[in-house]
């Protein structure tokens, strides 16, 4: 283990400190001093320290929801959104408060919070320019040693490629060498990562790296993610886990329809303007529809007709269905916008209000490609065991070009571990995921999706 290694999360949690108190300290000067004396009534200490105590909150939230915290392990890039995305929310919902204290709306209140948070971007943007290079001398790339079935050798080394501020591949073992080979060669690395291993093999290599205090990355099988919902059953002196395996309970379902009903009706009352807008845009390029409907599969095999705005020319697929390739010929101008942006997106809350979907779930597949993905992995058919979503574990963590074993295994990973508060924090992310280009890649040329 790196000597700093057991000091990363305290440096982590002390840069974000710092960054917060003088955000905070922003705030304390607007609110005391340009806001005073717009205020209805004046606020004794108690009434200040509410106000202060709600920012901090408030950012404390919403910065490490958006993964702000997450220093030498997000890219420079990607710390400074979450952070700005965290800062943006946490001034917004001040700013409501304090409307609702000067009693004035929204001139000329608006300006001072305005000003602030271009005052917090500028910090956001020293800090993590000065925390890089700081993390970058005490903690740098691991030397990796990758164990892997070799026929998915190429892709993780293309991925592993992308984040050589993380990992640097020393060497890759094939995972059908004998087990005393892959514990010898560990021993000269700083971590081990896993993939495609048999399952006693990679059993035993668990736990010796546990025994060796080895740092070690392995990547689930599907048996793996279904267990991780099991709850503990201790009706007598030998512990067992319960799997129901049907999916989400009636309760979970009911409170899920709820949220599902209020959210896209208000979403649909605010986006109703750019989906005008859209409608148009589309509409004045090619005179072609704006709306295209196409089948999709739903919970238990339900199919159903999802509502997209047209993003491609209208005989996009006369040649039969296939995937959207990166500089995809077929997509039109006003589409390569609309997706960029995810306003193609917003025809499916409809689909939602009727029943169809839910706001997060497991993305709507055709049932030409589930068959096709069954036939290599069986299993891809337990994301039927809730209700498709506009957005979802594999939509946030992963791209559009993601594989569909990947797919599979991220939306189990939300199947297993759902609960309200995971839905109410993936709505959040999804904010996020809007500005991240690389979550609409297309697929590549000769990938192999299925």
């Amino acid at each position: 283990m790196d000597k700093f290694d057991q000091y990363k999360r305290l440096l982590r949690l002390g840069i974000a400190g710092i960054e917060i108190f003088i955000e905070t300290l922003f705030f304390v000067y607007v609110w005391d001093e340009v806001y005073r004396e717009l205020r209805v009534t004046m606020f004794l200490n108690k009434g200040n320290w509410m106000m202060i105590g709600f920012y901090v909150l408030y950012l404390i939230v919403f910065v490490y929801l958006y993964g702000g915290t997450k220093y030498a392990y997000y890219k420079k890039g990607q710390l400074i959104l979450s952070q700005t995305l965290g800062t943006i929310i946490a001034n917004a919902l001040m700013y409501i408060q304090i409307i609702m204290v000067v009693g004035r709306f929204p001139f000329p209140t608006i300006w001072p919070m305005l000003v602030m948070s271009a005052a917090d971007l500028v910090v956001i943007m020293l800090i993590n320019q000065l925390s890089g290079g700081i993390f970058k001398k005490m903690f740098p790339p691991k030397r990796l040693l990758l164990i892997c079935d070799m026929a998915y050798k190429e892709n993780l080394i293309r991925k592993l490629s992308g984040r050589k501020d993380l990992y640097t591949v020393t060497r890759c073992v094939s995972a059908a060498e004998p087990l005393v080979k892959l514990q010898q060669e560990v021993q000269d690395c700083d971590a081990m990562m896993l993939y495609g291993l048999e399952e006693q093999k990679r059993n035993d290599l668990v736990k010796f790296c546990y025994e060796k205090s080895i740092r070690i990355y392995v990547a689930p099988e599907i048996s793996d993610l279904l267990l991780r919902g099991a709850d503990r059953v201790h009706s007598f002196d030998t512990p067992f886990l319960l799997l129901r395996n049907s999916g989400i309970s009636f309760e979970q379902r009911v409170m899920k329809r709820a949220m599902d009903v209020i959210i896209s009706g208000c979403m649909l009352l605010v986006a109703s303007p750019f989906m005008l807008l859209t409608a148009l845009a589309i509409k004045m390029e090619d005179h072609g529809p704006a709306l295209f409907k196409q089948e999709r599969v739903t919970l238990n095999g339900r199919k159903f007709y999802i509502y997209k705005f047209r993003s491609m020319i209208v005989d996009a697929e006369k040649n039969g269905a296939q995937f959207s390739s990166k500089n995809d010929s077929r997509i039109t101008k006003v589409g390569k916008f609309i997706r960029a942006t995810r306003l193609d997106e917003l025809p499916q809350l409809l689909n939602i209000l009727k029943g169809d979907m839910s706001i997060v779930g497991p993305r709507p597949e055709r049932q030409q490609y589930i068959d096709e993905f069954c036939k290599e992995t069986p299993e891809f058919i337990y994301r039927l065991k809730v209700k498709a979503g506009l957005t979802g574990y594999a939509q946030i963590y992963g791209k559009y070009n993601t594989t569909p074993l990947d797919k599979l295994k991220l939306d189990l990973m939300y199947i297993e571990s759902y609960s309200v508060l995971l839905d109410m924090k993936l709505i959040f992310l999804t904010l996020k995921i809007m500005f991240t280009k690389e979550s609409t890649e297309g697929v590549d040329e000769g990938q192999n999706h299925a």
